[in-house]
């Protein structure tokens, strides 16, 4: 997005809340973005055929009122609420929906998430090239109102799936017309509980109720403000000044004053699925060699950096889906052995690191950010690996837009990673590291290991597909190695809940826009109320 929008006035109101939502948007695309700060703004615009409630972040009904589900698991029938309407007034039809997936799926639009379709009928084909035509995925439009989806086999996630923005249904008529800069043009139509008002490049994001969506009577706020910053002590000093009323995020919270801070009740602090890794470009010598990827995880001492860096509670990790995750218990992998770690890279050729070329380490935040989160972690790591292996590591920070499109190019030999779980299952997080998922971002790929997600998903037997996740995730985190698991996040935000209502603490941190509002207290002055 190259362009600043200007929907509003000079004059505009106030917003009723005002976010700190961390860096500038790469996309409000749906099928494009990848990043959670993107994605808190996008599920406000758009919605799919479910949507997440604000408590536990389970999937209700959202343009679809009601579903029936065959019983053998394998075809979905929607139906949609009969008074739909774009923002900008046309009607949202079923064909809408199946252009909306249709065009995720499609090489062209290059959307990273596009494997979160592939449980239906045809849509890895299409979306890999093997097949041209759009109409043999498993998705149709049976009339006006009714949309019909046949999936490979029967997947216990669909419905969450269904409310994931890769998923929601986007205005064909304004893609067809702008094509990529359909986002540019005001009014956007929108389907969700805001519309689009501004958007200022590197200044903020307004949102503005929608009031034809179909649950706007329940929309709490009318005006949502979302300013993007990375600097963690700008953040707090707009919220202490009363200028937002909510900062997500613990990177947005200084690391020197995060013990005293902690103690206050306006921060807030919630454990999650959400792992935070390393990432191996396993294409680039000399990290094409496991035991060199080996080695480098087990000399990674992950206590020091919780307690000296992170400092929230985070547990470290050496497996890469959180513990707690439904269904599933993880396989333990590499613990911390230098020895082991020493003995590997001699194996590997690089004895007491002679020999190792040096090499990159990829993070990012804003220039001159300075004791950041990944900044702080990355410095570690420089330190322990040249002490336990003799080994050198340069740091290259850059902006996160950047960072993102290396990353995504393979433009990194090694790079700071996280994920957060898009929906309560192992697959949301062993799923991406399938040969040519476009979250991979290694280079990496193992036919057995694709096999067995791909068997786990096919399988309904729920400790069967656990042990098949299990056999899948320790080829990831022991064997191959393509990342390195750290720690385990603890989420952390901070509003005055005497102030603001409408955030509950989940497993998916998660917090619809649509139930959040600023709580305006009646005061007394000289016996009259104001």
């Amino acid at each position: 997005m190259g362009v600043a929008l200007c929907g509003c006035s000079r004059h505009e109101p106030p917003a009723d809340l005002t976010i700190v939502n961390s860096t500038e948007p790469e996309s409000l695309d749906p099928a494009l973005i990848v990043a959670q700060a993107d994605m808190r703004i996008v599920q406000g615009l758009f919605e799919g055929l479910t949507r997440l409630e604000p408590v536990k972040s389970q999937a209700v009904p959202g343009l679809a009122e009601s579903w029936e589900i065959s019983p053998d698991g394998i075809t979905y029938t929607f139906h949609l609420r009969t008074n739909l309407v774009w923002s900008t007034g046309e009607p949202i039809t079923a064909d809408d929906v199946v252009y909306s997936w249709h065009r995720a799926l499609d090489p062209m639009t290059a959307s990273r998430y596009a494997g979160q379709l592939y449980s239906i009928t045809n849509a890895e084909q299409y979306n890999t090239g093997v097949i041209k035509d759009p109409s043999l995925v498993g998705v149709k439009a049976l009339d006006k109102y009714t949309v019909q989806v046949k999936l490979k086999s029967p997947t216990a996630f669909f419905l969450d799936l269904c409310a994931f923005p890769t998923l929601a249904v986007v205005p064909r008529q304004a893609i067809e017309k702008y094509g990529d800069h359909w986002l540019t043009h005001l009014p956007l139509p929108t389907d969700g509980a805001y519309e689009l008002g501004e958007w200022r490049l590197n200044d903020k994001i307004r949102l503005v109720k929608n009031p034809r969506y179909w649950d706007a009577t329940n929309t709490q706020s009318a005006i949502i403000d979302f300013l993007p910053t990375s600097q963690a002590n700008a953040a707090l000093n707009l919220y202490e000044n009363g200028q937002v009323d909510v900062v997500w995020d613990k990177s947005l919270i200084p690391p020197e004053l995060l013990d005293v801070l902690l103690k206050r009740p306006d921060f807030h602090s919630f454990g999650y699925l959400g792992t935070y890794f390393i990432r191996f470009n396993t294409t680039r010598k000399p990290f094409d060699d496991p035991r060199v990827r080996q080695a480098l995880a087990l000399a990674v001492d992950k206590q020091r950096i919780v307690e000296r860096i992170t400092r929230a509670g985070e547990h470290i990790t050496s497996h890469l889906v959180p513990d707690g995750t439904q269904n599933y218990t993880p396989p333990a992998g590499l613990d911390y052995d230098v020895e082991r770690a020493r003995k590997l890279l001699a194996e590997a050729g690089y004895p007491g690191g002679k020999g190792f070329p040096p090499f990159e380490y990829l993070f990012d935040g804003a220039a001159g950010a300075g004791g950041g989160i990944h900044q702080s972690i990355a410095i570690e790591l420089q330190q322990q690996w040249r002490d336990a292996l003799g080994i050198q590591m340069n740091l290259r920070q850059v902006e996160t837009s950047v960072f993102w499109g290396m990353q995504s190019r393979l433009d990194y030999t090694l790079s700071r990673s996280s994920w957060i779980g898009d929906y309560n299952d192992a697959n949301t997080f062993l799923g991406m590291f399938v040969t040519g998922d476009g979250n991979n971002e290694t280079g990496w790929g193992n036919p057995r290991y694709d096999d067995f997600v791909h068997e786990a998903n096919e399988t309904v037997d729920v400790k069967k597909r656990a042990n098949l996740f299990q056999q899948a995730e320790t080829l990831l985190v022991s064997n191959d190695v393509p990342i390195i698991p750290l720690y385990i996040y603890v989420g952390i935000n901070y509003f005055d809940t005497n102030k603001v209502q409408g955030i509950w603490a989940n497993v998916l941190d998660d917090h619809p826009l649509r139930s959040i509002r600023k709580v305006v207290r009646e005061t007394k002055v000289e016996g009259r109320e104001q």
